[in-house]
């Protein structure tokens, strides 16, 4: 979801948009419902689709006012959607799961990062290609994010005794500058800042080897899925347009993206190489059968179970497919 927990970024920006109005003829006009969508982190290329759709007015002719609120380390996703203040908003199994356990009533309606982003950054010249090889290494992490490397070693037959771990900020240096021999971080950031610089790195998702949590989420209350149903729908199939378009031109989503944030640091290179990486995360056999956004029995069942080696125990009811059934009935073609 964009969230590392401690200092995965440093500054939080929010977005707004008012209601508008849409002309409907001479004499009469009708103004757009407004509907906040809270995403997970700081602006960038991550959340390319739902720019689009906000730019190309796919929410727009939905009739709908979309507010888009970016998030940061220090703004949660879930509290604004509990309170009302967002309709929907991006999280992920493990922390909506969290969520819900603390009684926070939600459900996961979509999914669009279809593999967990986690990876194990190295240096080409001493790589780590399968999780065997992270025993007798020093791996760069937050200390918060443990759970997640002893999942990995559980699921892999891995000791986790033999890897000794260095707590680091989110960055790429300690590994470059030699204090570690790994990185856990996300494939689409430290890598990819690391590339650009010219340095030569290798990636292992952990994905590839069992680690199955759904991470880029659509969370809404389940009240919402009640009495605000159509504008649930609305909401959803606008953001789908929205990263079809995406899939079709990441180089144009990620100067949208320069675009629309002008001041956040941002560099269209790295944001143009992010928005391709994304790909073979946010797309998959699965959506191209069945749909952006799609997940299985089968793919929650996953879910379950790696959630309950991060120590999260949570049921499959957390995951309602509905809403995309409705916005697919008619096939994926929107």
């Amino acid at each position: 979801m964009g969230r590392w927990d401690l200092h995965r970024r440093d500054v939080i920006r929010l977005l707004g948009a008012g209601a508008g109005i849409a002309a409907l003829g001479p004499r009469f006009a009708l103004a757009d419902t407004p509907v906040g969508f809270q995403l997970s982190w700081l602006p960038s290329v991550q959340f390319g689709g739902s720019y689009i759709a906000k730019d190309k007015g796919f929410w727009s002719t939905e009739g709908l006012e979309v507010s888009l609120a970016s998030g940061g380390p220090n703004a949660p996703v879930e509290p604004p959607v509990v309170s009302g203040q967002a309709l929907m908003g991006i999280s992920a199994a493990d922390y909506t799961a969290a969520a819900v356990a603390e009684g926070a009533p939600f459900k996961i309606i979509a999914v669009a990062m279809q593999k967990n982003p986690f990876a194990i950054a190295s240096l080409a010249k001493n790589p780590v290609k399968t999780p065997k090889d992270l025993e007798g290494k020093k791996i760069g992490m937050a200390t918060a994010n443990t759970p997640v490397l002893q999942a990995v070693c559980t699921i892999n037959d891995v000791d986790i005794d033999k890897i000794t771990i260095v707590p680091t900020q989110y960055d790429a240096a300690p590994l470059v500058n030699g204090e570690v021999d790994c990185l856990l971080c996300w494939l689409t950031d430290l890598p990819i800042a690391m590339t650009v610089k010219g340095i030569d790195n290798v990636t292992m998702l952990l994905a590839d080897y069992g680690y199955t949590v759904h991470s880029q989420t659509y969370i809404v209350l389940e009240e919402s899925l009640a009495a605000k149903r159509d504008e649930v729908v609305k909401l959803l199939r606008g953001e789908i347009k929205g990263w079809d378009a995406y899939k079709e031109n990441t180089d144009a989503a990620a100067e949208l993206t320069m675009a629309m944030f002008p001041d956040a640091g941002l560099d269209l290179e790295t944001q143009k190489i992010q928005a391709r990486e994304q790909l073979k995360l946010m797309f998959s056999p699965l959506t191209d059968e069945h749909g952006f956004g799609w997940f299985t029995d089968e793919t929650v069942e996953a879910n379950v179970k790696t959630l309950a080696l991060l120590g999260k125990t949570v049921t499959p009811a957390l995951w309602d497919r509905s809403v995309l059934e409705e916005i697919y009935k008619d096939g994926i073609a929107l």
